[in-house]
């Protein structure tokens, strides 16, 4: 029967047999240490891969061990999905007899489904090399196998088992277009025989077998979904209605064969209604109540969670119909389902798993409401469908409220409950916007009277998680809140409803009211002119609490948010912010920051003269405490304490805060650029003023210290790189205690011969832009630098480029360091674009050691240093050739190094580099044919037809087309694109599957 594949003796077959047993076998594989363990493995790999693999097959599966056996089925899957090239196709057919014989056997011998399930595999597999063929070697390959399987005695149980894994394993395979189409059509083919073999299955039944033989028909059903018209579906709805018996075994598998047909594309856009939505409705009238009164009893059981899916999966598919049909009694009833398992009783993820499920309907049923169409003639049925739907959401608002309430502590809850409970509340929370989508103020009204109620009912003792709750619905819904006046807001920051939250204790109910706060801070931008009181109310709830520490956090957001989005209402009230920061004493060090940050952002809506004063009284505290932390570490023995490196962060994340509160809120831009002049001329007339001079010497003082003394330290570098990113700006957002790049780009230098990370790279690149800012709004164009500016920009270059290339020039540095090798490009690719000049004042042996360091990056298998590389060396050969300054340099870099270039694209191309970095590639070959096209001609020739070429699959005729394309006729980037493609495939050896094609 198997004369063509190689036998092999009973010793080789069991020392095979031996190995698998020692790998598998728990008793032998709790012996074997993990070497072993991997030894095993390798052999078996190792194993499989030779020819004589195919011997085992058949021995294996005739062994009396299941580890054994299953080991025979994976041999065969294996050999024809990895090793198909070795095979001779013109025993094709005596390999379908060989697989459906063993098959046929297993069945017959009562294999596990798992070893079953793997031929099946097998002989799925098999089709895929055969079937899409010209002409096809195995026609029909389905009901060959269904018949084959029948006649050798395998009951429809296994045959339905097979035509599952039939299904999945076709939709699920890599091909291309043609032949998936030809996959596809046996698939269509089969669609009869399929049908009916389910059909034939889905019947009631207590007979054991006959309840497998179902399970198996409506696990083959939901594989086949995808795949069959609404015309062979439609016949089995009806039997699988009549199966959906909550009392029976298969009424969780009925339910999930159903679910895939709702989201079937037969049935996609809630289409059959009549045939699927109303006989579902039908059904969850009569059997849903009582399963819901059961589950409301009892708690939620199996099947209260099958019709719980069921019940979202036809408000998934049937939103539409739900929608236009709300007055219907079915309709109501299902709502009142969906609403009465969305306010299940108790916690989620405690007591309850299944209100998650049933949210999204809520957004998608708002969503239908909003496009039902109604002409003038039903205009009172459009009332009557907005009265119910008002309703509805009336009650899902009220529901939900109960189920983001807090357990009364202790809860016993563990981290991960609380995590889940915490997301279960965001959740409910997209799903109050949808429901404010539909009440609108009347959800806000609704909200305020229920939390008005139970003010007035509180006592002292506690127990404010009611409170607590509806204060969080409120917040949950303000991004969908119109940012207009609303008396509903102005009584919520009243007296009556925020002058009686705690202020003490209760640190739940307050924190949710601070971010509350926090969440409406614009709101309170649409108060009249000199209305302040509602403003000032929030501040005066907001900052007590700055001095608890376990609301410092939330109050710090909070008041951080209100001062920056009413900046110019605070700013009169200046004092007040005066006396806050005279009680910083109070506030944790680690939110000094955000508060600091919230009185300049009060600050900045004063006229500039005025807010010198009080930026000095807040920034040169804030400077003198890190100046001390700076002399008492260096006089410190040992040196570099924790508390005065502690007290550096600090201080330097409090300047930070400070410089983003003196950012304008809004950004300088416009057409007319006479009230910008206006406002630069009066900053820069308050950048002058003598106290304004000293205190920004000072801060540079103390950076330069900190830099000096730390900047080693990865938790103050990150603190610079934040103050850095903070303190500098164009000069049309200076404020009055912006730094100039210049010496800040010295200390990145600094820093960087000390300790190179991708920190100071990357902080390089931000402050070398600043050194050339375009010109206020002409944006796209580029002002020219000074000299003094590209001395500057020399200097920098090369510190950093002598820095880091010794650093990466380490054998296997750039694998290990891909932040700084994107970072170190990045920072190249910028000062190409700025200064590209610069580039050709470097030492010869500078420049080309910078370029030969770009062409390494180009084999690198981290994709995001690779495009780093590739971009910088395309900025520098389009910066180099637009430019108009350097004259016969421009030579330099394509004549030392294009061959290079070209070189090591082309090897990228062929394999050297990861396949999803090859677009980015292909900038920079176009770059390099288009600025020199004859040169590159000659290179691409002499690479690709040269001995020394990479090893791939690329023949000359697929060199022959890549030269074609890109040199012959008509050059454009998608012929170039094209071509690259094409060649990319061709050598990596991915013709004929979508992977290939796939970029």
């Amino acid at each position: 029967m198997a004369s063509f594949l190689p036998t092999l003796s009973s010793a080789d077959v069991q020392q095979a047999a031996r190995l698998i047993q020692q790998s598998y076998d728990p008793a032998s594989a709790r012996r074997l240490s993990p070497e072993d363990q991997r030894r095993l493995q390798s052999e078996l790999f190792e194993l499989q891969r030779k020819w004589e693999a195919w011997g085992l097959v058949v021995p294996f599966l005739e062994h009396t061990d299941p580890n054994v056996q299953f080991f025979g089925a994976h041999t065969a899957q294996v050999k024809i999905s990895r090793d198909w090239q070795s095979f001779p196709t013109e025993r094709s057919e005596e390999l379908i007899s060989i697989l459906l014989n063993v098959t046929g056997r297993s069945i017959a011998l009562t294999r596990s489904k798992v070893i079953l399930r793997k031929l099946f595999v097998a002989l799925s597999a098999l089709a895929l090399r055969l079937v899409p063929q010209d002409p096809p070697l195995w026609p029909n390959w389905i009901i060959a196998t269904a018949t084959a399987l029948s006649n050798a005695g395998a009951s429809a149980e296994y045959i339905l088992d097979f035509l599952e894994i039939a299904v999945e394993e076709v939709n699920g395979a890599d091909l291309l277009p043609p032949k998936r189409s030809q996959m596809l059509q046996t698939l269509t083919d089969a669609v009869p025989v399929v049908t009916q073999a389910i059909g034939a299955s889905i019947v009631p039944s207590t007979d054991p077998a006959a309840v497998r033989q179902l399970q198996s028909a409506l696990k083959c059903l939901e594989a086949w979904i995808p795949n069959l018209p609404s015309s062979n579906m439609t016949p089995l709805l009806p039997r699988l209605f009549a199966l959906l018996d909550p009392a029976a075994p298969a009424f969780e598998p009925v339910v999930s064969a159903i679910l895939a047909i709702l989201s079937s594309p037969a049935f996609a856009d809630g289409a059959g209604s009549a045939t699927l939505t109303v006989p579902l409705l039908q059904w969850c009238a009569q059997a849903g109540p009582p399963i819901v009164s059961t589950t409301l009893r009892d708690g939620p059981d199996e099947t209260a969670s099958a019709l719980c899916r069921l019940l979202a999966g036809i408000g998934d598919h049937s939103t539409t119909y739900l929608a236009e049909n709300l007055q219907e009694p079915l309709v109501q009833t299902f709502l009142r389902l969906m609403l009465a398992f969305t306010s299940l009783p108790g916690s989620y993820g405690a007591d309850e798993e299944e209100s998650e499920r049933t949210l999204g309907f809520w957004y998608l049923f708002q969503e239908a409401l909003w496009a039902v169409e109604f002409t003038p003639e039903t205009i009172v049925r459009e009332k009557e469908m907005w009265a119910l739907a008002k309703a509805v959401y009336a009650e899902l608002v009220a529901a939900l409220r109960a189920k983001v309430r807090w357990p009364i502590a202790p809860t016993g809850w563990a981290k991960d409950q609380v995590d889940r409970f915490t997301v279960y509340r965001r959740d409910v929370g997209d799903t109050l916007i949808n429901a404010y989508y539909v009440l609108r103020n009347e959800m806000l009204a609704y909200y305020l009277n229920d939390i008005t109620e139970r003010l007035s009912k509180k006592n002292e003792a506690g127990g404010w998680e009611e409170v607590e709750a509806t204060l969080h619905c409120i917040m949950s819904i303000q991004e969908a809140v119109p940012l207009d006046p609303s008396k509903h807001l102005s009584r919520l920051f009243s007296p009556e409803i925020l002058g009686q939250l705690p202020t003490s204790g209760t640190h739940r109910v307050r924190r949710t009211a601070l971010s509350l706060i926090g969440s409406y801070a614009s709101w309170f931008t649409t108060l009249p002119t000199g209305s302040t009181e509602p403003l000032l109310a929030v501040l005066g709830y907001v900052a007590p609490a700055l001095s608890d520490s376990a609301l410092c956090l939330s109050a710090a957001n909070a008041l951080r948010d209100l001062c920056d989005a009413n900046r110019v209402a605070l700013a009169p009230h200046i004092t007040a912010f005066g006396e806050l920061h005279a009680g910083l004493s109070g506030v944790l060090d680690t939110e000094k920051a955000k508060v600091l940050q919230s009185i300049s952002s009060v600050i900045q809506a004063l006229p500039p003269e005025e807010e010198v004063p009080p930026i000095e009284a807040i920034v040169q505290p804030v400077v003198a405490k890190l100046l001390q932390a700076l002399q008492s570490s260096s006089q410190a023995r040992p040196p570099l304490p924790d508390d005065a490196r502690a007290l550096a962060i600090q201080q330097l994340q409090t300047l930070s805060g400070v410089a983003k509160g003196l950012t304008r809120a809004t950004d300088a831009t416009g057409f007319d650029d006479s009230p910008l002049a206006d406002e630069m001329a009066l900053m820069q007339r308050a950048r002058d003023d003598p106290r304004m001079i000293r205190l920004r010497d000072d801060m540079l003082r103390a950076i330069q210290g900190t830099v000096e003394l730390w900047s080693t330290d990865a938790g103050v570098s990150e603190a610079l790189s934040d103050l850095f990113k903070s303190i500098t700006a164009l000069s049309t957002d200076a404020t009055l205690i912006s730094l100039p790049p210049a010496p800040l780009l010295e200390l990145v230098c600094r820093a960087a011969q000390r300790q190179l990370t991708a920190v100071w790279l990357a902080l390089a690149n931000m402050l070398v832009v600043q050194m050339n800012p375009s010109v206020p709004f002409t944006a796209s164009l580029r002002s020219t630098p000074s000299q003094e500016v590209l001395t500057i920009v020399r200097d920098v270059l090369n510190v950093l480029l002598r820095t880091t290339l010794h650093a990466l020039g380490v054998e296997g540095a750039m694998e290990a360091n891909p932040d700084i090798v994107q970072d170190f490009f990045n920072f190249m690719e910028k000062v190409s674009y700025h200064f590209v000049a610069v580039f050709y004042q470097l030492p010869r042996e500078s420049f080309d050691a910078l370029v030969r360091c770009a062409v390494s990056a180009l084999a690198l298998q981290e994709r995001y240093s690779l495009v780093a590389a590739s971009t910088f060396l395309s900025a520098l050969i389009k910066d180099t050739q637009a430019s108009d300054d350097l004259g016969d340099v421009k030579r330099l870099l394509l004549d030392a190094h294009g061959r290079a270039i070209m070189y090591s694209l082309l090897a990228g191309f062929a394999g050297a580099s990861p396949k999803s970095a090859v677009p980015n590639l292909v900038e920079l070959f176009s770059a390099l044919i288009t600025k020199a096209p004859l040169e590159s001609k000659q290179w691409i020739v002499e690479i690709l037809y040269g001995d020394d070429f990479a090893q791939s699959r690329a023949g000359l005729e697929a060199k022959d087309a890549l030269v074609k394309a890109v040199f012959g006729g008509s050059r454009s980037v998608k012929r170039t694109r094209d071509a690259v493609r094409q060649f990319t495939i061709v050598a990596r050896g991915q013709e004929g599957s979508n992977f290939g094609y796939a970029w």
